[in-house]
């Protein structure tokens, strides 16, 4: 299950003190369904900025997106929610756990955000765990939980729910190498077994040349290295 992502003149702007920082201008992009793409750009170019805009955690000054053919603009608060919630798994540089969940509590998070049936829900989730190497660890709190184990804990809670679309910003870059390279392994392997359309954000060369698309962001504009 995957969807597509089309942008156009996407803008946002912050204020430093009596400064107003562009770090969009007018960024055109699109996605296919299934595709896996590497978003790159030097520290503070707004990789980050346009993760969070397409994942509807910020709105965009101006400009227009789609996903899946749905504009976001057009939704009220509940129904942009529930637009995320059933649509985008996130993976986060720091995990985003909850310290007193258990590794599989924590999995389990957006369906019950959702009102799924738990049960069927705790099934699921116990066999992501299991998929990522993790089915001894499921009853541990993150503390207990190395730095590797604790990301691979937040790629399971972002595909809980079989969403279509997976954004991920630097979910290697609080890792060492032998733990981010088996964890974007894993990643590359569910996003291809299950179709999912995926945008990951990275500074790191060698798993950017796994990706199936480079875009590059610099001085607020979006160019496209693959081509």
């Amino acid at each position: 299950m995957s969807v597509s992502i089309s942008g156009r003149g996407l803008v946002k702007a912050y204020r430093d003190g009596r400064r107003v920082v562009e770090v969009l201008r007018g960024v055109d992009l699109e996605i296919a369904p299934g595709e896996f793409v590497a978003v790159v750009g030097p520290s503070g170019s707004g990789k980050s900025t346009l993760l969070h805009v397409l994942g509807t955690l910020d709105r965009p000054d101006a400009g227009s997106f789609e996903i899946g053919g749905v504009d976001p603009s057009g939704l009220n608060g509940r129904g942009l929610a529930a637009f995320r919630n059933r649509t985008m798994g996130f993976v986060f540089q720091f995990q985003e756990l909850l310290a007193d969940f258990t590794a599989l509590e924590n999995v389990l998070l957006p369906g019950r955000i959702a009102g799924r049936d738990l049960r069927r829900l705790a099934r699921h989730g116990a066999a992501l765990l299991e998929e990522v190497g993790l089915a001894d660890r499921s009853d541990h709190l993150p503390g207990e939980l190395s730095g590797g184990e604790r990301q691979r804990v937040a790629l399971c809670r972002a595909l809980l729910l079989d969403p279509p679309l997976l954004l991920a910003d630097e979910p290697t870059g609080n890792l060492d190498p032998a733990s981010g390279e088996r964890v974007f392994d894993l990643m590359v392997a569910l996003q291809e077994r299950r179709g999912t359309t995926a945008l990951v954000v990275t500074h790191n060369p060698d798993l950017v040349k796994r990706c199936g698309r480079i875009l590059s962001l610099q001085g607020g504009v979006l160019r496209d290295r693959s081509t």
